[in-house]
């Protein structure tokens, strides 16, 4: 089976890599051709935004998985890049008659009553949430099977800057220095590992039964001080000072800094609980999340081998 993959961030990097892993032909589209060294990953020089590019990269191809994202973590960017860069991928899977999974985030979806599931009701709070529907809207009425395959936030190999609980958590943890997490540390809150996002976008894929919003495995919820604990159990350190920074300093900071701002606007996520329920997903695709002291020791084996 041959796949295009967009983008070689941590999530088209690692669905890629399970890709190859079993077997199939993967081509992996970035702009300066970068990706993994494997020799079932074919390396592809291409601009996601530009059809003619996409249309060549996906040819003979029989799913595409578009792993990009906007430029900037903020709303109007979202709603001037994504649209038109999914018109694109989806133009392409239509004259090659591919499947296209999304990977996507809880951001479109109403985050009371919880947990939330794939039917909760897509009413959000936000700018950004409402720019998720609108995706969502656009890849149900295409004329190609989609998937998008939601997640928590997430943590894994790979997972860095971007990730709260990736560098912001794991660095300071290793430095010995005290950790920041945003928000509450004590609220539960669904953490979704890396690869089993990757795993549920490739089964989704092959599933012709998956046509609509499915939810990535997920394990419990638990605190952003419980998952510190994890890590720093993992790494044999002893567990850092934990200093949430509060909802009041993001809001107060983000009338003069414009990324504490957006960050202000997802207060949600962390001030209060946030949790998801994967398990109509799971029974459907027959997949179960990773074990969390797996996940968590394989997560900080990766950091220290990054360190060394």
């Amino acid at each position: 089976m041959t796949h295009l993959v967009l983008g070689a961030g941590p999530i088209g990097t690692t669905l890629a890599l399970r890709l190859a892993e079993r077997g199939d032909h993967v081509r992996l589209m970035t702009r300066s051709g970068s990706g993994p060294d494997h020799p079932a990953i074919e390396r592809v020089v291409g601009d996601a935004t530009d059809s003619e590019a996409v249309e060549r990269a996906a040819r003979g191809t029989e799913a595409i998985h578009h792993c990009i994202h906007a430029t900037a973590y903020r709303a109007e960017v979202w709603r001037r890049e994504l649209p038109a860069a999914e018109r694109v991928v989806l133009r392409a899977a239509e004259r090659e008659g591919a499947v296209v999974t999304f990977p996507e985030s809880l951001y479109g979806l109403d985050a009371a009553p919880q947990p939330f599931t794939e039917t909760s009701a897509r009413t959000p709070g936000s700018a950004k949430g409402a720019v998720r529907v609108d995706l969502l809207a656009a890849r149900e009425a295409a004329p190609v099977r989609t998937v998008s395959v939601a997640a928590s936030d997430y943590f894994g190999p790979l997972a860095r800057a971007n990730a709260h609980a990736g560098e912001r958590m794991i660095v300071p943890l290793l430095r010995g220095r005290t950790v920041r997490p945003l928000g509450s540390a004590d609220h539960p809150h669904s953490f979704t590992y890396l690869p089993d996002l990757a795993e549920a976008m490739i089964r989704a894929a092959d599933d012709p039964r998956c046509n609509d919003l499915m939810f990535a495995p997920t394990g419990p919820a638990i605190t952003q001080r419980e998952l510190v604990a994890r890590y720093a159990a993992a790494a044999g350190v002893p567990v850092p000072r934990i200093r949430p920074i509060p909802g009041a300093a993001v809001r107060a900071l983000g009338r003069v800094q414009r990324d504490m701002r957006e960050l202000a606007e997802m207060l949600h996520q962390w001030d209060r609980p946030f949790v998801m329920d994967s398990s109509a997903t799971e029974a459907l695709l027959g997949l179960t999340p990773t074990d969390l002291d797996t996940a968590v020791e394989t997560t900080i084996a990766w950091w220290l081998d990054q360190q060394r």
